[in-house]
């Protein structure tokens, strides 16, 4: 780059930050500023590595997507990260990493069990379906609505191949239990860490327990890059597998833009395809095209450098939420969430259920709070089993889903993201009191 470029995209760097300091920022009016339960705080520091990503034209994956990478297993845990589109890409891509015949006798093929909850999002169970395997769906813990672990034990069955479950609002399930049922059925494990990223359990980062891990950057979760997920793992040959579904399928493992990595291109012969076929052209397994841009890459770095502090502020958030619930005593009509024994979770949302002997009802509440400029979600899909999706497809129930019944019906969350400050806590205290003092 000339030094005559370079000049001008510092110049256009420092743009970028004058506009951000010339951009007011909306203050919060009690009962006209919605409250969303969910949301992204991105800075000038955000659009200045936007900005600079986008100047290189480059587009598709390339510096910034490498050096998310590689900073982003070293914050999360693990050795290996790879990049792709989103959350829900990340978890069919950790699944279908699975499924590859290099894995020999650990591969899962199809028919297998996967052993998971209904009580979450769909595509957490999806790429099970997706992959031609059967999910076996097992209840839930009421108060952290995450798997009752003596449930999976029970569910274990000679089918059964892997686990597959999701940190339910950033609180982690039991790693311990669910460990050592992996451990011993000789079952693969995939985290889904999509709403979790920051929780602990045993003071170790949630992801690093099981073979894989998942993680989401949509603009709900602890970091952002509007759009963008990524898979995590320990093991250098699964990272490769990921990285094969992810990019077409191929066989190759030259980055974009590169050539000849393997410094022999045309002296493969694989398959039943000519020898020295074009080493860029084979592909190894029936993938897809989920890679990031740079530029959402570019973002990931400057969110990655305020993760800590934003976990910090939903935890903040969370206790203030609790504190508030018992002083007022309102969980004599709510179940209120609580963290799993041994973890430090990293809150996605604060986590309510309406008790059986309570007059309120849900949709009333919820609609309320709406009409009241306070943002409320489900609890996902509910039971997934009861989704239209759902309703011809292979599966199968251990035991009863009671508790997911009732959390389906009876359960709503608001929000605890750092959005939430001091004065919209004290406004959604104030609206709580209302409400409850016109419903009850």
């Amino acid at each position: 780059m000339s030094l005559d470029a370079e000049n001008v995209r510092a110049k256009i760097l420092d743009l970028g930050d004058r506009y951000v300091d010339a951009t007011p920022t909306s203050s919060f009016i009690p009962g006209e500023t919605y409250i969303p339960c969910s949301g992204k705080i991105l800075d000038g520091d955000d659009l200045r590595h936007l900005l600079d990503a986008s100047l290189d034209l480059w587009l598709t994956a390339g510096r910034f997507a490498n050096e998310m990478e590689e900073r982003l297993a070293s914050k999360f845990g693990t050795k290996f990260a790879r990049l792709t589109t989103s959350g829900s890409a990340a978890n069919l891509l950790a699944f279908s990493s699975l499924t590859s015949p290099r894995l020999s006798d650990r591969r899962i093929e199809p028919g297998s069990e996967v052993l998971t909850v209904a009580a979450g999002f769909p595509t957490t169970v999806a790429p099970i379906i997706q992959n031609n395997c059967v999910p076996v769906f097992v209840d839930v813990d009421l108060r952290t609505a995450n798997v009752n672990v003596e449930r999976l034990e029970a569910a274990v069955t000679d089918r059964t191949r892997a686990i597959m479950l999701a940190h339910t609002l950033g609180n982690p399930f039991n790693l311990e239990a669910v460990c050592t049922i992996a451990r011993e059925h000789d079952l693969l494990l995939i985290e889904d860490c999509c709403d979790a990223f920051g929780a602990t359990y045993n003071d170790k980062e949630v992801g690093t327990f099981g073979d894989l891990a998942t993680l989401s950057f949509y603009p709900a979760h602890q970091i952002t890059m509007g759009e963008g997920g990524a898979v995590m793992t320990d093991s250098k040959k699964l990272a490769s597998l990921v990285e094969s579904f992810r990019d077409w399928g191929r066989d190759c493992w030259c980055p974009p833009g590169a050539v000849n990595t393997c410094k022999k291109r045309f002296d493969w012969q694989l398959g039943d395809l000519p020898s020295g076929y074009d080493h860029k052209y084979i592909y190894a397994h029936i993938g897809y095209n989920l890679k990031l841009t740079d530029m959402q890459a570019a973002v990931g770095l400057s969110q990655l450098n305020k993760l800590d502090r934003f976990v910090q502020c939903r935890r903040e958030n969370f206790l203030a939420l609790t504190e508030m619930f018992k002083t007022e005593c309102w969980d004599e009509h709510f179940v209120l969430p609580v963290m799993t024994p041994n973890s430090n979770p990293s809150w996605f949302g604060f986590l309510l259920t309406i008790r059986d002997e309570s007059p309120l009802i849900r949709r009333d509440v919820t609609q309320w709070l709406e009409d009241h400029k306070i943002g409320s979600r489900l609890l996902f899909g509910g039971n997934l089993t009861r989704q239209p999706a759902f309703q011809k497809t292979e599966y199968r129930i251990a035991g009863d889903l009671a508790v997911t019944d009732k959390l389906m019906e009876n359960s709503f969350w608001i929000g605890v993201w750092p959005g939430i400050d001091g004065s919209r806590r004290s406004y959604i205290h104030e609206m709580f009191c209302l409400m409850l003092k016109e419903m009850l």
